[in-house]
């Protein structure tokens, strides 16, 4: 027979159950039956008093999982104290797994697990178990509630879940840096035995990183992790369970740690010296080159600002954001002829640095940058360059000399310099310039109180090149010579009361001068010695450029004399002295009581400036009556006009204009006298008239008939007058009838047609018979200023007919 402990692990098991089976089937022997024991002591009372015994004999089976074997797996065996063996009782069982997982022997009540139970899945099953009668099936115990647990086994490995893992870790970190975490997971049974107790170790990595082996925290295992020079580590983690003991399980996952970039990297210049040329006539802000510095280090540990340390007072450097370019550009104007190469030292700093790593080196470098000037054809320069400024007196005579303009050519070759005055600067060729020397002189006379400055504008060309020119303002001052004599600043009027005292202050005088004595000006004052003797006024210098007047005397007549002419000697301080005699006019008037003056004279008098009550309302009074006047004359001029305005409207006079030959037609009036419309003849009076009118002022019809004489001729002409009369007579009446027509007629008469005309004479004296043949229908062809004549010698119709 063979040991329990040598039979192999499921053997061992299977006996530990049954052995947990019988102990539990002893413990409960003491117990009593259920209800049906109950029962059987009444029913035996009388004849016994034994005491039946608990049945159900378990609380708790155990399975082992993963049980492989052909055979159903015996899980443990259920009893009731009431079998007594015979058969007669069935076992049944219900719940989770029953009658598919689980099986019972319904005789014997054995249970067996018929599928490989795997505990990660389900680690236990509730069950129930009912014992019964087999041939009426009724429930022998109450049904009791029991659990088949699965036993574990180490049948899983560690997991990670959350893998691959991605960490990072700042270069150069010291030893035992942390850099992250790994957990792996095992299905098994945590709390029993050691199947998920897990363990971390590193299999490939672990020259640079660790893991601690029970928290799975990854450090670094050095210090000299160096991004430049690898900038990621891949490692192998693997977890064991059973604490890591011989045959436990395992299980790995990949770890990517980067390494990120610390600022420990200084920047360098690929080259310690660069060449670049410009021209000396490149504008200032003119690029010269580019250099650029490198940096092994990322992202804004490699911001870097440049510096120049020599020459930084003619070249600049800034920094190009986008490429972290030195650009090195020109800060002032160079000049070929006083340095041809200059040595500019550009230096690289790091904007950002870190002062763990100062003691590993100086976080800056340098480069010299040689800039060769190329020589260029400049035009001259002007010494001083900002202009000059000269100074000439005012009575310099012509082809003085003003001052000298200085230039040079600036390149090595030097060539001459000509000069010229800019046109524009000096429209009245004030100055002239010599055009090798530079040499202004004066063309004409100055005058300071004219214009005391001159600004004018020099030109200096080279003489082979006149494209090469600059220019030069100067400024030329003209210096004051005393040309001009002191006068009285205004035509001085003075006035005094009659009754003036002697030494009452009459008026004080001020001078003005042209000119401007560097000094400054002093003037003196006296009376001419035609005026110094005089009994009436002194004057009083009073040593500030100005004078008073003082009377002398004590008492005016201005009967006597109203007016006095005071002569007054101004002399300047020169040199040379100047002077000049105004005149002080001096009025004596008449003043009241307090000394206010009322009236000088009948052409001038003075007012003073407070009025009194009674002469204000006089003055209104008269201003009043002059407004008065002016309306009353507007008033009369405004009713005559009207008058003269009725007048004119009424004169609706008509004019006959007489013509003694054809002249220019109907609309001719400029060729004859225009008197003659004034000329109205009255024609009765010729006829009452003995010797009758000048023939010469008669139309030339009338000077016929007189001329043929006789009675008759003067019956006649009266006949003929009296057919004219009541002829105009109708038009007139006609005209004033028409309100088309002009207020003023005008009628013509045709005396002769003239010699030329196709219809002869047209005149109405010869068209006053009716006998007359000649048709005159043709004029109506003639246009619209021959329609109205027409009208009037329309044949068949008379004189009347016609009017």
């Amino acid at each position: 027979m063979v040991p329990l402990w040598t039979a192999g692990p499921w053997t061992l098991l299977a006996a530990l159950g049954l052995l947990s089976c019988c102990c539990f089937k002893w413990s409960e022997a003491s117990r009593t039956s259920g209800t049906n024991s109950g029962r059987s002591e009444q029913q035996e009372e009388p004849s016994s008093l034994e005491r039946v015994k608990r049945g159900w004999v378990w609380n708790q089976f155990f399975v082992v999982e993963e049980y492989t074997g052909t055979e159903p797996l015996y899980v443990g065996k259920i009893h009731t104290d009431s079998d007594e063996g015979e058969g007669n009782i069935k076992y049944t069982i219900s719940g989770e797994g029953a009658g598919s997982i689980f099986i019972i022997d319904e005789l014997t009540g054995d249970i067996h697990a018929t599928e490989r139970l795997d505990r990660e899945e389900k680690a236990f099953y509730t069950l129930r178990a009912q014992a019964r009668d087999r041939l009426t099936n009724a429930p022998l115990e109450p049904e009791s509630e029991f659990v088949i647990k699965v036993q574990d086994i180490n049948d899983s490995e560690p997991q990670f879940l959350e893998g691959p893992y991605i960490g990072s870790v700042a270069e150069l970190s010291p030893t035992e840096t942390s850099v992250m975490k790994v957990t792996a997971s095992d299905a098994d049974d945590p709390t029993y035995g050691s199947s998920a107790r897990v363990v971390y170790s590193v299999l490939d990595g672990e020259k640079f990183f660790t893991v601690d082996r029970h928290t799975g925290i990854i450090m670094t295992a050095v210090a000299d992790l160096d991004r430049e020079t690898q900038d990621r580590y891949e490692l192998v983690v693997k977890a064991t369970d059973m604490a890591g003991q011989m045959g436990g399980l395992s299980g790995s996952t990949t770890v990517t740690i980067v390494i990120t970039d610390v600022n420990d990297n200084p920047p360098r210049f690929p080259q310690k010296m660069y060449q670049f040329s410009v021209s000396e006539g490149a504008a200032v802000g003119t690029p010269v080159g580019r250099v650029i510095a490198t940096d092994a280090d990322m992202g804004e540990n490699t911001d870097m600002s440049y510096l120049i340390i020599d020459e930084g007072d003619l070249f600049k450097v800034t920094t190009d954001v986008e490429t972290q370019e030195a650009v090195v550009s020109i800060k002032k104007p160079l000049d070929f002829e006083s340095k041809r190469i200059h040595s500019v030292i550009v230096e690289a700093v790091n904007k950002h640095v870190d002062s763990r790593f100062v003691d590993l080196g100086s976080f800056r470098d340098q480069t010299i940058v040689k800039v060769t000037v190329s020589d260029v054809d400049e035009p001259p320069i002007f010494l001083p360059a900002e202009g000059a400024v000269m100074e000439v007196q005012e009575d310099a005579k012509v082809g003085s000399l003003v001052g000298i303009v200085t230039a040079r050519d600036p390149d090595v070759i030097n060539k001459p310099v000509r000069f010229s005055i800019d046109p524009t600067t000096d429209h009245d060729t004030i100055f002239h310039i010599d055009t090798e020397s530079g040499a202004i002189t004066l063309g004409k006379i100055l005058d300071r109180e004219t214009a005391g400055w001159h600004n004018i504008t020099v030109k200096a060309v080279e003489a082979d090149n006149h494209t090469m020119a600059s220019f030069s303002a100067i400024s030329i001052r003209i210096l004051d010579v005393n040309d001009n004599p002191p006068e009285l600043a205004t035509p001085y009027e003075a006035a005094i009361c009659e009754d003036a005292k002697p030494g009452q202050l009459i008026h004080t005088i001020s001078v003005v001068d042209r000119d401007e004595p560097q000094a400054g000006h002093r003037f003196f004052f006296t009376l001419p010695s035609e005026a110094a003797s005089s009994r009436h006024f002194t004057l009083w210098d009073v040593k500030d450029n100005t004078a008073g007047i003082r009377t002398q005397k004590s008492s005016f007549n201005r009967h006597e004399q109203n007016v006095y002419f005071l002569p007054i000697l101004v002399v300047d301080s020169g040199p040379p002295s100047l002077s000049s005699t105004g005149t002080l006019t001096i009025h004596v008037c008449g003043c009241d009581t307090e000394g206010a003056i009322q009236t000088c004279n009948a052409t001038a008098y003075v007012m003073s400036a407070a009025l009194s009550p009674g002469a204000l309302i006089a003055l209104l009074v008269c201003m009043l009556i002059l407004i008065v006047l002016v309306l009353l004359i507007l008033t009369l001029k405004r009713h005559r006009k009207g008058q003269r305005m009725a007048e004119d409207e009424e004169d609706m006079r008509d004019n006959v204009i007489k013509y003694n030959d054809e002249g220019g037609g109907e609309q001719d009036t400029q060729a004859y006298d225009m008197s003659a419309l004034r000329n109205l003849y009255d024609f009765p009076e010729a006829k009452s008239c003995d010797s009758g009118p000048d023939i010469r002022s008669l139309p030339q019809w009338i000077q016929a008939n007189r001329v043929g004489g006789g009675v008759d001729g003067a019956m006649a002409a009266a006949t003929d007058f009296s057919l004219f009369k009541g002829y105009i007579r109708k038009k007139v009446e006609q005209a004033d009838a028409d309100l088309s027509v002009p207020p003023y007629d005008s009628f013509q008469t045709y005396a002769f047609e003239g010699t030329s005309s196709p219809a002869l004479s047209l005149s109405s004296i010869h068209t006053l018979s009716t006998t007359s043949e000649l048709d005159f229908s043709y004029l109506s062809d003639w246009g619209p200023r021959f329609r109205q004549l027409a009208g009037y010698y329309a044949p068949g119709k008379t004189e009347e007919e016609a009017s």
